[in-house]
């Protein structure tokens, strides 16, 4: 497949800073913004809501097809909108990621949102977010970055991320989750999560957000020529 305008896509396990990162990057260049990953989490509410069964493979590759979604963000801020509704609360879960987690297995729900990812590919560019972006949806793409980060990093992050909204989580359970969906999300057979062969990896533990923008921001400067 040939993408209709330049991607940069942005893979790697939650937690690793992957979606602030992407967001910045939209609004820094002027480019439209996708986060699959929000994709599975809003299926997987929308289903939930529709009383679909998690394993029901047909009927969420129907949904997924007519989803209707938009991201919308400011300052690394980002606001998901389905059917006209703000969810973006809602799907950042635990439970909502979880099922999003079960949901991604399905190769049923995968080619559901494969051309709906792929339209977001419009001029002037788009900045891709997920698991999968730079090795099944956009394998063009002229910029692939591939994140990374310690588990234990990854749950101190989400771990201060649920305390800052006031919800209680045990730090060492968060550390058992994320360890137990990486496994899952590397060993499905549908898009299983790795890094392209010509991605860059950045290993993000010990580093600030500010430090992967301006590294992933001097990598598309010099791969596609764009500038904020």
């Amino acid at each position: 497949m040939t993408e209709s305008a330049p991607v940069v896509t942005l893979d790697g396990p939650s937690g690793v800073g992957k979606g602030t990162t992407a967001s910045l990057l939209a609004e820094r260049l002027g480019w439209h913004l996708l986060d699959s990953g929000a994709l599975y989490r809003v299926l997987a509410l929308a289903s939930e809501e529709a009383d679909v069964a998690v394993d029901d493979e047909a009927r969420l590759e129907a949904m997924a097809a007519e989803l209707d979604v938009q991201f919308k963000g400011r300052e690394g801020l980002q606001r998901v909108i389905l059917d006209g509704r703000d969810v973006s609360d809602q799907i950042r879960t635990e439970e909502c990621g979880g099922r999003a987690s079960r949901v991604a297995s399905l190769a049923g729900a995968r080619r559901g949102l494969l051309a709906l990812q792929r339209r977001f590919a419009q001029a002037p560019g788009l900045v891709a977010d997920g698991r999968d972006m730079g090795t099944t949806i956009f394998p063009q793409a002229p910029v692939k970055i591939f994140l990374t980060a310690s588990p234990a990093e990854r749950a101190r992050r989400r771990h201060k991320q649920l305390k800052e909204k006031g919800i209680d989580a045990n730090l060492s359970e968060l550390e058992s989750a994320i360890a137990e969906r990486d496994q899952r999300d590397a060993e499905r057979n549908a898009s299983p999560l790795k890094p392209a062969d010509d991605a860059v990896l950045i290993d993000t533990t010990e580093i600030s957000i500010g430090e992967v923008f301006d590294r992933v921001m001097k990598l598309v400067e010099e791969r596609i020529g764009a500038r904020p």
